[in-house]
């Protein structure tokens, strides 16, 4: 193994739990219809224990960086995204763990920005102000970490009743190229992250990500070695057309998922970085729940390989 190997680990989905309680006001809107599903069908296969899990064998694998795509909450009500924040406390330093957040942090109107005023050590770039600052754009960000840049975009908006899609738009579009180029001009690893899957057909027409061509024009034009996201709770890998060769676009399961449910069980995958410009070497591998929910096991050698 390189000393100059850099390890990205990659959680999403992690819907802290348990719900908490809410007020009649809280739930006036659109949260009523989550707050039913949670107690119908998420509660009984989203636990916190396989979080923690997936974070002890994070750990035991000495990850250089914590990528997490979103959706930390639930229903954004402030105590969850208070909770939230004491969350990514306990992870350790800011400058080890980028967020960009999901279509639950921004559940309803003001939500959004209630929770990124909360986290903003996690989603801001290294050159941004150490403040928040409510009349500026936090998204794009870029981070350098040794040999790889980490652009975070953000999907993220508040949508109507029995929606969950999300928002990728020309403003963000276009300073994310300018970076990406940056990046590469510098001799950088790329890796975007992004909640919503930006893969046509990826998820169902409700939870899609409205602007998925701008996108892929970003990857084409700006250029990128990888882009990860969250959202589908599934295990996927997916490619849009980078400037040389083909860029692969990462999804991974909840990492809140216990075993016996349809969607997999809780995984994070495990990104080795090495190499240098033109010649860049990326592999992955996929640790996942086992089937008794109390141990993390390795699923595959590759999930590159074919």
């Amino acid at each position: 193994m390189s000393r100059s190997m850099f390890k990205l680990a990659h959680i999403s989905d992690v819907h802290l739990g348990p719900l908490p309680r809410l007020s009649i006001q809280e739930l006036f809107s659109k949260r009523i219809t989550g707050f039913v599903n949670w107690h119908r069908n998420r509660r009984k296969h989203l636990f916190g224990s396989t979080l923690d899990l997936l974070l002890d064998d994070i750990r035991a694998h000495r990850a250089d960086h914590l990528a997490v795509t979103g959706d930390l909450v639930n229903l954004a009500s402030g105590i969850e995204i208070r909770a939230a924040a004491a969350w990514l406390r306990e992870l350790g330093d800011p400058a080890d763990t980028s967020v960009v957040p999901g279509n639950h942090d921004a559940y309803v109107p003001g939500a959004y920005e209630k929770s990124m005023r909360a986290w903003y050590d996690y989603v801001r770039g290294d050159l941004a102000p150490s403040q928040w600052q409510e009349d500026r754009h936090i998204f794009p960000y870029l981070r350098v970490r040794g040999k790889v840049a980490i652009v975070g975009c953000s999907t993220a908006v508040a949508t109507p009743p029995f929606a969950a899609s999300g928002f990728f738009g020309a403003r963000q579009a276009r300073d994310t190229v300018n970076m990406l180029r940056a990046a590469g001009e510098a001799g950088l690893f790329r890796v975007v992250m992004i909640h919503h899957p930006p893969i046509r057909g990826a998820t169902t027409f409700y939870k899609r990500m409205i602007g998925i061509r701008r996108f892929a024009a970003v990857i084409s034009t700006g250029g990128a070695e990888l882009v990860l996201h969250g959202h589908t709770h599934l295990n996927t890998l997916h490619w849009l057309r980078g400037q040389v060769q083909p860029v692969p676009v990462v999804g991974i399961a909840s990492a809140s998922q216990g075993p016996g449910s349809i969607k997999p069980a809780a995984a994070y995958n495990l990104f080795s970085i090495d190499g240098s410009p033109g010649a860049w070497e990326l592999s992955g591998e996929r640790f996942s729940l086992n089937r008794a929910g109390d141990a993390v096991i390795p699923e595959s050698v590759d999930i590159f390989a074919p």
